[in-house]
């Protein structure tokens, strides 16, 4: 079983993949953040490295989904291949990807995606831009220091178009309310939810 967890950058994906995987036994997936050589390079010069960027995360969400596939065991993936997309398009409309790297990258991604079977749930992590950037600042990255606003605005309003769209076994947090990350009964409210849409059962 594939359990996904999508969600604009500092939403909280990785603190809710690790609860998840402790709280149910899964196998956790996380996104390769740390060892991104692009990553710093990215957040210094947008425009210059947005290509490459996209490309490393698509080949390896590649190839992350080909193992899942593969694999019997119940994983809880931080960040779905689906989301890549939202990234590059966002990039392409600020005008920091040019439209030839965006196209190319577009055609892969099509590509892959007619080889990728959706998960058996995605559970989408909503969020304000206010309290992303309160989690970036939080977290202490010393890369997410220039973020801008507007891109983290414009991912937003990309997510909100996507998950409006995905045909699949969706589960909305609103971020803003439910504090999983801070506050137990929070997460108990949030495993419930997983419960009543996976296995069927209310509690």
């Amino acid at each position: 079983m594939h359990i996904a967890v999508a969600g604009n950058i500092g939403s909280g994906k990785t603190t809710l993949t690790k609860m998840l995987a402790s709280h149910y036994g899964w196998t956790p997936r996380y996104e390769p953040v740390d060892f991104n050589p692009y990553l710093s390079d990215f957040y210094e010069d947008m425009e210059r490295w947005s290509f490459n960027l996209q490309i490393y995360f698509l080949n390896r969400r590649f190839r992350d989904v080909v193992e899942i596939t593969g694999s019997t065991d119940v994983t809880v993936q931080d960040r779905t291949i689906y989301e890549d997309a939202i990234f590059a398009g966002n990039l392409h409309d600020m005008g920091l990807m040019s439209s030839r790297d965006f196209d190319n990258y577009s055609d892969l991604f099509e590509l892959m995606m007619s080889l990728v079977k959706k998960p058996d749930l995605l559970v989408y992590l909503r969020s304000s831009i206010p309290t992303l950037i309160s989690q970036i600042q939080k977290r202490g990255r010393d890369y997410e220091k220039s973020i801008r606003i507007d891109y983290l605005s414009g991912l937003n309003d990309k997510y909100e178009e996507w998950i409006s769209g995905f045909k699949g076994n969706v589960l909305t947090v609103d971020v803003d309310r439910i504090k999983f990350g801070d506050r137990p009964e929070d997460f108990d409210k949030v495993s419930d939810m997983i419960d009543a849409q996976l296995y069927g059962l209310f509690k």
